[in-house]
């Protein structure tokens, strides 16, 4: 019975143990589920012996070991994977220890906001088990929102740092006794001190503030009357030299009153006050270059009313800018140029491009024709909001005229171009007829049936040649040649041209005067003036009228003064070009001879007509006036000085001389000419005077014949505008060779046209096409001769 009694109650002693070692391990489970870190026990040989449910919501199901789990996230991650095993090994040595990682993110497109998108942070601990060796237990949790929170404080705090030692004003804190606890970057970059002299107590309050203040004010005193005290002081920078400051602060006490330290804030006045200075400088300036400025300048809100304008702006509108002050820009302009305005400022006014736009050229309303270039740029506010607009008038009207001029004078060179193109080949056909028509008269006497038909031909040759000088004269083209002029016959040649110029509805009168005498002049430029005087006549009248010219001779007793010139008395032979049209405007008439001034409308003169005029009759050593009634005409009076009669005397024997003197010679000459009718005259021509004359028809084949010629050349005469090389070309190659060849150059063009191209040189000579045979001998005879 006590056998069974016993092992009763050993067996109810039995059970009540078993029962106390499963509520414990109940009780452990309950609260190992209940932590809410993910942890877990592994053993030395690295098998999973405990983990909590939190693991497995923390790794998804994966109930690897931590170590393995979180070397696998990092395996690209030399750093990490290499702290995740050295914290295993420490542990299993009996070492506890943590680390924090970062992983890769498991929430796809994550941004953590902290530097480290895409990527979560890991807190990991281990710790040995004592009691069972090798055994670690490892904590791992997600520290990301943490670490988060770390970085924002962190840049935070970087931003309030930055604030308070780089404000523009100086910070600083200071005890009792005047040392400093704190001073800002900026408070010791005026004093030009390091911050570590400040807070480390080497320098005090006292030694950068001077006691001695401008006008005998009271030193400032941090502790006074509470501390509390705003005042003007002199701070001593490291360099000895002061600046006016301003403090204000206010002191912190403790429980007791006593002084704990300052809170106070600097001014740098001096700093202040230049910058006032070069604001109101710059202020200043800006309003002196607005004001002043030779371009109009207009400040337009967004729907073109005028805020403000400058005087030039006042000028141009012609108004006082205080009265355009909310005038709409829009009906400064003429109506058809208010489009183009609007079409300017609407891209801007939509936040397109804030740069300049234009030029716009544009017209002013009102009656007189006024152009503008207009120069739009857009103002915007702080907030990049549309504020207005800056527009520059630049009146471009003098520069639109010159510039019309300018087109109107290359159509006129170019028109004299064609002409010297067209005289060109006039002038050869003309030397050819003039040429042969020579040498059929030296084969015929004055008797003949047939020498008066040469004559006729002859002469409406020289005709003809004398129209071509016309249309050159007409075109600045011709060769400058004064000479021994009769104006009567000069005009009488001139007026067939004339009447076609002027048209059919302008009557032309000439009236000649008696015993006018000889003046000395270039024809061609003569010719010139009456053409450009006649052209200005007919513009003049356009419905009609009367062109009368009238020559005379003027006896002047009395200096004539006209303008800013005089005319001396002697005796001239004066032309007058009278015209019935509308006259000029007297403020216009001190201004005729101008050059490119004009009273035609704009394209329709080049401004150079008159100022030519007065050029070449100044150049001739004559005088000329002018004198005008509105509605009735102009008259445009010519003294031109006339020659002395020993001059006319002498000028006459010299023309007998030449008519009498011998024109045969000897020598060789080069002829280069590619026209074969001039070649050909002019080879005969030179044969029959004595000279033996090498012909080539182009500049190359002169380079051969030259090449292989022996016999010393005494001259080359050659064309001047030839296919592939041409006269000047050919020259300087024969030069090189040839350096003493006398040159003459035969040309229908002018001869400043090529002279620029060519060295000055004594041994070049010109002659002009067409030329007789006379005239050809007689050149070639000068130039050997010379």
């Amino acid at each position: 019975m006590l056998e069974l009694l016993c092992f009763t109650l050993g067996g109810l002693a039995g059970a009540a143990v078993t029962w106390f070692w499963l509520q414990r391990r109940s009780l452990c489970r309950a609260v190992f589920a209940a932590v809410p870190k993910p942890w877990q026990v592994v053993s030395a040989e690295g098998r999973v012996l405990l983990a909590n449910p939190a693991l497995d919501h923390f790794f998804v199901g994966d109930t690897r070991p931590i170590p393995d789990l979180l070397g696998e996230q990092v395996a690209d991650d030399a750093e990490a994977s290499g702290e995740i095993r050295q914290l295993a090994e420490q542990a299993r040595t009996g070492i506890a220890g943590s680390i924090e990682i970062r992983v890769p993110s498991r929430r796809a497109g994550d941004d953590q906001g902290a530097g480290d998108e895409g990527y979560d942070w890991r807190f990991v601990a281990a710790y040995p088990l004592p009691d069972h060796p090798g055994c670690v237990y490892w904590v791992v949790d997600d520290i990301t929102p943490r670490r988060q929170m770390e970085q924002i404080m962190r840049e935070e705090q970087e931003r309030f740092v930055d604030l308070l030692e780089n404000a523009p004003v100086g910070f600083y804190s200071c005890d009792a006794q005047g040392r400093f606890l704190f001073a800002n970057h900026t408070l010791c970059e005026w004093l030009g001190l390091a911050q570590n002299d400040l807070e480390l107590g080497r320098i005090r309050l006292h030694d950068v503030v001077q006691d001695t203040l401008p006008g005998g004010a009271s030193p400032f005193d941090p502790f006074g009357e509470g501390g509390r005290s705003q005042g003007e002081v002199i701070l001593k920078g490291a360099n000895g030299e002061g600046f006016r400051a301003s403090i204000r602060q206010d002191v912190v006490h403790g429980d007791g009153g006593a002084v704990l330290r300052t809170r106070s804030v600097v001014r740098d006045l001096s700093r202040e006050e230049a910058m006032a200075e070069a604001l109101e400088q710059s202020e200043r300036r800006f309003e002196q270059l607005f004001a002043k400025a030779p371009a109009g300048i207009v400040l337009i809100d967004p729907e073109g009313a005028v805020q403000e304008c400058n005087d030039a702006f006042g000028r141009l509108i012609g108004k006082p800018a205080d009265e355009l002050r909310s005038v709409s820009t829009f009906d400064l302009l003429a109506k058809d140029d208010v489009a183009a305005l609007r079409q300017v400022l609407a891209p801007s006014g939509k936040g397109g491009d804030a740069g300049l736009a234009g030029p716009l050229e544009a017209h002013l309303a009102g009656e007189e024709e006024q152009i503008c270039s207009l120069y739009v740029n857009r103002m915007e506010g702080v907030d990049g909001s549309l504020d207005g607009f800056v527009v520059h008038f630049i009146d471009s009207t003098e520069q639109k005229n010159l510039e019309q001029q300018f087109a109107q004078s290359q159509k006129m060179q170019a028109v004299g171009q064609l002409a010297g193109g067209i005289a060109h080949d006039f002038n050869n056909l003309l030397t050819a007829m003039i040429g042969f028509s020579d040498l059929l008269l030296l084969r015929h006497r004055p008797g003949d049936q047939s020498f008066a038909d040469i004559m006729q031909v002859k002469q409406n040759a020289n005709r003809a040649a004398n129209l071509v000088r016309q249309l050159l004269a007409f075109s600045r083209q011709q060769t400058l040649q004064p000479r021994l002029l009769n104006i009567t016959d000069i005009l009488a040649e001139l007026s067939h041209l004339l009447r076609r110029l002027i048209g059919e509805n302008i009557e032309l009168k000439m009236s000649h005067g008696r015993d006018l005498g000889m003046i000395k002049a270039d024809q061609g430029q003569l010719e010139q003036v009456i053409i450009n005087l006649a052209v200005n006549a007919r513009d003049a009248m356009e419905g009609g009228g009367v062109l009368t010219i009238r020559t005379a001779i003027e006896q002047v007793t009395v200096e004539r003064k006209s303008k800013d010139e005089a005319m001396p008395p002697g005796n001239y032979a004066l032309i007058e070009v009278v015209d019935s049209g509308c006259g000029i405007p007297p403020e216009n008439l001190v201004r005729i001879f101008d050059p490119f001034f004009s009273t035609k409308e704009v394209g329709a003169g080049t401004g150079l007509g008159l100022s030519t005029v007065y050029g070449i009759v100044k150049q001739t050593g004559g005088y000329v006036f002018v004198d005008s009634t509105i509605d009735e005409g102009t008259v445009f009076s010519i003294y031109l000085p006339q020659a002395a009669e020993e001059e006319v005397v002498e000028s006459m024997a010299d023309a007998d001389a030449q008519d009498r003197r011998d024109l045969t010679g000897a020598g060789t000459l080069m002829l280069v000419e590619d026209e074969d009718a001039v070649r050909a005259f002019s080879a005969r021509a030179l044969r029959n005077k004595g000279y033996n004359v090498l012909e080539a028809n182009s500049g190359e084949t002169a380079l051969e014949m030259l090449a292989g010629e022996r016999e010393p050349i005494d001259l080359l005469v050659t064309d001047v505008v030839m296919p592939r090389l041409d006269g000047p070309s050919l020259v300087k190659q024969v030069r090189a060779q040839r350096p003493d060849l006398k040159v003459i150059f035969i040309s229908g063009y002018a001869e400043d046209s090529f002279r620029k191209r060519l060295d000055e040189d004594a041994g070049i000579h010109f002659l002009p096409k067409p030329f007789s045979l006379k005239q050809l001998a007689g050149k070639v005879k000068e130039v050997l001769g010379d």
